[in-house]
C-alpha cells in the first residue's frame, strides 16, 4: 500500500526500524559492558538511518527538515519501548540501557516524557512528513512540535543536572546533545518558511482591528482567562522558591507534593513558567487588546506546543506509581488537581487556536491608500 504523492519507503522508514532499535538495544547487552560503548552504538546506530534517509528520501531530501523528522521518528520509536518496559506492558528490550546509560528514565517524569515522544512526537513527524512528500504546508505543526520538543529537553536535562540523579550521570547522556542543535536549527527554518496569506480584504482587517476589547467577548474572555492563568503561575513559582506563607506551605503539602520531589523536574517546570511562559502570557494580553502584533500567532504555536507537553509529563508524573507515595498527588484532592492543570493547559490551546482561526486582528494594519475614502463624516 502506498500513500498518494509519497515514496512508500520514505514513510515506512520509522515503522520498520522498530524492529532494529529492539535488537539493537538487546545486542548491546552482550557487546558492551560500559556506558561509552553504548554510546557508540547509538551513534552507529544513527549513522545508519541518516544513510537510509539520503538512499531512500529522493527528491524530498531537498527539505532538510525532512530528513531531521525521519531521524527523529526513530528515537520516538525507541521513547516508545522505553516506557512500555518501564511500566511493564512489555519486557527484554531497553533494560541494560536504562540500567548503565539513562537511569532517569525509570522516573515518573522520565516515562511521562517518553510516552508524549513516543506517541505525540512521532505523530506530528509522521504527518509533517506526509506533508513535505505532498509539497503542502506544515509550518503550524511544526511550530507545535518545536515548542513541545524544546520543553521536553529543558525540563529533563536541567532536572538531571540538578536533582537526585546527579550523581549518576553518564556518558550515554550525550546522545540528548542532538535535541538542543537541532531545534535550534530547525526553529529558524521553520519560522523563514512563508505563511499561508489569509484571503482577508483590508477593509476586512481594518473592520476587525477597530473593535475595543469589550466588543469582543470571545478575546475578552481568553484575557480573563490568562489573567488567571498568570496568577497561577506566578504562585506555583512561589511555592517552589520556598515562599514562607501559609497558602504556599499548604499547597505544597497537600494540593501537590510532587512539586516537593528531588528529582527536581517539577521544580525546574514551574520556574520555566515563571519565568519564560508567565511573560508570554503577559504579551498574549497585550496582542489581544492592541491590533497588529503580527508575531503573536507563531509564538502562541510554539508555546501550545511547550504547554501542552509540559502539563501532560506533569500530570501524569504526579499521579504516576513511579512517584514516591510522599510525592504522589493525595487522592482527595485528584479532581480539583486534575481540573485546575487542565484549565491550565487550555489556556495556550485556546489563544493558539484565536490567532489562527480568526488572524484579522494580528495582521499587519492596512495603508490608509488600500482603504475607501469616507466621503460622509
Amino acid at each position: 500500500m502506498q500513500l498518494p504523492g509519497v515514496q512508500l519507503p520514505g514513510v515506512l522508514v520509522p515503522s520498520l526500524l522498530a524492529i532494529p532499535v529492539a535488537l539493537g538495544t538487546n545486542a548491546a547487552t552482550t557487546l558492551a559492558e560500559n556506558p561509552l560503548v553504548l554510546l557508540l552504538t547509538g551513534v552507529l546506530l544513527l549513522l545508519t538511518l541518516i544513510s537510509i534517509i539520503f538512499i531512500t528520501g529522493g527528491s524530498h531530501c531537498q527539505d532538510p527538515l525532512f530528513c531531521v523528522f525521519v531521524l527523529l521518528s526513530f528515537t520516538s520509536v525507541v521513547d516508545l519501548v522505553i516506557s512500555l518496559e518501564e511500566d511493564g506492558f512489555i519486557s527484554g528490550f531497553v533494560e541494560f540501557y536504562i540500567r548503565e546509560g539513562e537511569p532517569h528514565l525509570r522516573t515518573a517524569h522520565g516515562i511521562m516524557i517518553c510516552y508524549w515522544d513516543g506517541i505525540v512526537h512521532y505523530g506530528l513527524y509522521l504527518t509533517m512528513i506526509v506533508a513535505i512528500g505532498q509539497r503542502k504546508s506544515y509550518r503550524n505543526l511544526g511550530l507545535f512540535w518545536l515548542g513541545s520538543l524544546v520543553m521536553s529537553i529543558a525540563v529533563f536535562l536541567l532536572g538531571n543536572l540538578i536533582g537526585k540523579y546527579s550523581s549518576e550521570l553518564s556518558p550515554a547522556l550525550l546522545l540528548n546533545l542532538p535535541y538542543i542543535l537541532i531545534p535550534l536549527w530547525a526553529g529558524g527554518r521553520l519560522f523563514q518558511q512563508p505563511k499561508t496569506p489569509p484571503n482577508l480584504s483590508p477593509e476586512k482587517v481594518a473592520e476587525e482591528q477597530s473593535k475595543r476589547l469589550y466588543q469582543r467577548p470571545q478575546d475578552l474572555g481568553l484575557v480573563l482567562l490568562l489573567l488567571l492563568t498568570i496568577a497561577f503561575t506566578f504562585f506555583r513559582g512561589m511555592v517552589v522558591l520556598d515562599c514562607p506563607a501559609d497558602s504556599c506551605f499548604e499547597y505544597i503539602y497537600q494540593r501537590e507534593p510532587y512539586l516537593r520531589d528531588p528529582v527536581a523536574y517539577p521544580k525546574v517546570q514551574m520556574l520555566i513558567y515563571l519565568f519564560y511562559i508567565l511573560p508570554f502570557f503577559c504579551l498574549g494580553i497585550y496582542g489581544l487588546v492592541l491590533p497588529g502584533c503580527s508575531w503573536l500567532p507563531d509564538w502562541s504555536l510554539v508555546v501550545a506546543g511547550a504547554v501542552a507537553q509540559a502539563q501532560f509529563s506533569h500530570l501524569g508524573s504526579s499521579l504516576h506509581p513511579r512517584t514516591p507515595f510522599p510525592y504522589q498527588t493525595p487522592e482527595d484532592v485528584w479532581w480539583s488537581f486534575l481540573i485546575t492543570n487542565l484549565l491550565y493547559a487550555l489556556g495556550p490551546q485556546l489563544l493558539a487556536y484565536r490567532c489562527l482561526h480568526c488572524p484579522a486582528f494580528f495582521l499587519p494594519s492596512p495603508p490608509a491608500t488600500l482603504l475607501p475614502s469616507k466621503k460622509h463624516q
